[in-house]
């Protein structure tokens, strides 16, 4: 049996929203294990002039609960 649990998480980047979603997914992995997918839920960005300054993604983080791993009593 296969348990998945989700986290949204909002990646940022000055360069583009692909930028953002591989680095929100690179720190997440930091302390996340077994990601498994990843849906985009909403892109955004900040104006500056007339230029995009920030770009933002929220992101649905799914990763399989190890259903084998030992309880801290």
């Amino acid at each position: 049996m296969e348990i998945k649990k989700h986290l949204i998480i909002t990646g940022t980047s000055e360069v583009s929203w692909k930028d953002a979603i591989v680095k929100a997914i690179a720190e997440a992995s930091k302390t996340i294990d077994y990601i498994s997918e990843v849906k985009i839920l909403e892109q955004r960005a900040n104006i500056d002039g007339n230029k995009i300054s920030q770009y933002f993604v929220d992101l649905d983080l799914s990763f399989i609960i190890d259903l084998n791993r030992n309880s801290k009593s």
